[in-house]
């Protein structure tokens, strides 16, 4: 039970946040109103506040001018600008914290989500259809299955747009948002060299993505720098779900030698493998060490609990909607290709030879 005092307390500071975020979205919503009148009429957004606020330094004709444009709004309620939000898959805890945050940052802002979601839209033709959608202003697209060419040609139909976590690498001038895959995979490599693992195997992810990629050459990075070379016969590439990693890992166990850990590309091919041991005795971490990435809700979940890579899928969701911002007010994103940092999360599942 809560202390009156605790509760009392906790009461205003979250009064206080709600009302700070309300101030700030009102903030915003009236520097947007201020940008379309200075916009419309042709002056700056400084001399549009001078007439609202009535000072006397305006010329006549210039105050005409924005007291007309106002007016007009007041007759023409404006829309609310409406970004679609394409995430052709399940939402997991995975893409469902991208989209949450997407969510709450775009709430934020003033604008409105359209949200496309499910495994079906992964053989739609949206990206073609997206210029000429009625009432989409912009679009946030999360591992886009589409080529590259195709990002390509809605880039030059001048549709505003933005990438999280792409698929295949973006092309240059196309902002995107991803997590450093390959210093998360040297991280989570080195940690099972460090405890003296020299036989590791890695079960990958589907070739020719570019996380797959990257991790996948994050691992032989830090394997290489300890003198050890990946074989082919400890590697495997799957689709990143537990059913694959355990088959995968199934055939990695029956080698001889076993191998002594097997790092693998996300925590549910790592509950995979995990089960896999489980089913031909192996105990975790004293005969195999096993590691996943992405730290989603089940790596805490598991017993033993999952060493892995934290990445950053909130920050991801909310850079995307702060870059999609400058890209709807007119302005070249700060940075094109946005890499964030992740996180060695050591846990149970990992030990010493």
């Amino acid at each position: 039970m809560k202390h009156p005092t605790v509760a009392r307390v906790n009461g205003l500071a979250e009064f206080r946040y709600i009302d700070l975020v309300e101030r700030k979205i009102e903030h915003v919503k009236q520097r947007a109103s201020l940008r379309d009148i200075a916009a419309e009429t042709g002056v700056s957004i400084a001399t549009v506040s001078r007439v609202l606020n009535d000072h006397v330094s305006v010329a006549p004709r210039t105050r005409d001018l924005v007291l007309q444009a106002v007016e007009r709004r007041r007759e023409t309620p404006a829309r609310l600008r409406t970004v679609y939000v394409r995430c052709p898959y399940v939402l997991t805890d995975y893409f469902g914290l991208i989209v949450s945050s997407i969510a709450e940052t775009l709430k934020l802002h003033g604008l409105r989500l359209l949200l496309d979601a499910g495994e079906s839209g992964q053989h739609s033709d949206a990206l073609k259809a997206l210029p000429h959608e009625a009432g989409v202003d912009a679009a946030i697209l999360i591992l886009p299955p589409e080529e590259g060419d195709e990002l390509v040609a809605l880039s030059e139909s001048g549709f505003p747009f933005v990438v999280v976590d792409p698929r295949t690498p973006p092309p240059p001038d196309i902002a995107a948002i991803s997590a450093a895959h390959s210093s998360g995979a040297r991280a989570v490599a080195g940690h099972l060299i460090g405890l003296g693992h020299r036989d590791i195997a890695v079960i990958a992810g589907p070739e020719e993505w570019l996380a797959g990629d990257a991790r996948l050459a994050g691992h032989r990075a830090a394997l290489a720098k300890a003198g050890v070379l990946l074989t082919p016969d400890r590697l495997r590439h799957v689709e990143p779900t537990a059913a694959h990693g355990k088959r995968a890992a199934a055939e990695l166990l029956d080698l001889e030698p076993r191998p002594t850990a097997i790092v693998c590309f996300n925590d549910k091919v790592a509950v995979g493998a995990l089960q896999a041991a489980r089913e031909r005795g192996l105990r975790v971490p004293e005969d195999l060490s096993v590691a996943g990435f992405d730290d989603i809700d089940l790596a805490e979940a598991t017993s033993p609990g999952l060493t892995t890579v934290r990445q950053p899928l909130q920050e991801m969701g909310r850079i995307a909607v702060t870059q999609l911002m400058r890209v709807l007010d007119g302005h070249q994103p700060e940075a094109l290709h946005i890499e964030l940092a992740t996180t060695l999360v050591v846990r149970d599942s990992t030990a010493a030879v």
